[in-house]
């Protein structure tokens, strides 16, 4: 069963990169007492990715923040290392942070993991975007690869607006 709009995000397991190596971050870490725009790859450097997806997020922080985001997460099924690189060559710096699920946990127990075995690429988390509160969905969209248009952050900044 697939998470929606008013249910609280599962428990789970998240690494991000500090100066003393990768760190462990809960659930409650990454959102309590937050509203968060959280956004979901399929995987780091792809084409769409790379191209649309994240660099719109980083384009519309200073945007989403006046809107009252406190943090802008982007996560994908890859490790914290692949995360931090690929945020240094997207110039993310302080605008988003990246979060690595590597192994795709929270896709499947939101039941927004896909399949990309065919592709080479395993199992991977769909294409999404959340606005979370305080650790509840209070917007949550999906879409299929490659188009990165209802998860953007222009879409992310409309609905926020229309609230």
């Amino acid at each position: 069963m697939t998470i929606s709009v008013g249910d609280r995000l599962p428990e789970a397991s998240f690494m991000t990169m500090t100066a003393d190596g990768p760190n462990k971050l809960s659930t409650a870490d990454v959102f309590a007492g937050k509203t968060v725009a959280l956004f979901a790859v399929p995987g780091a450097f792809t084409p769409t990715c790379s191209a649309s997806h994240l660099p719109g997020y980083v384009q519309h922080a200073d945007a989403l923040r006046e809107k009252g985001v406190d943090d802008i997460i982007c996560i994908s099924v890859n490790d914290a290392f692949v995360m931090t690189a690929w945020g240094i060559d997207q110039n993310v710096e302080g605008r988003v942070r990246m979060v690595a699920e590597g192994s795709a946990l929270f896709a499947k127990t939101t039941g927004l993991e896909l399949d990309l075995t065919e592709r080479g690429l395993g199992m991977r988390s769909q294409r999404f975007s959340m606005i979370v509160e305080n650790g509840v969905v209070k917007d949550i969209a999906t879409e299929d690869p490659p188009t990165a248009e209802a998860t953007g952050a222009e879409a992310m900044l409309d609905k926020i607006a229309a609230a």
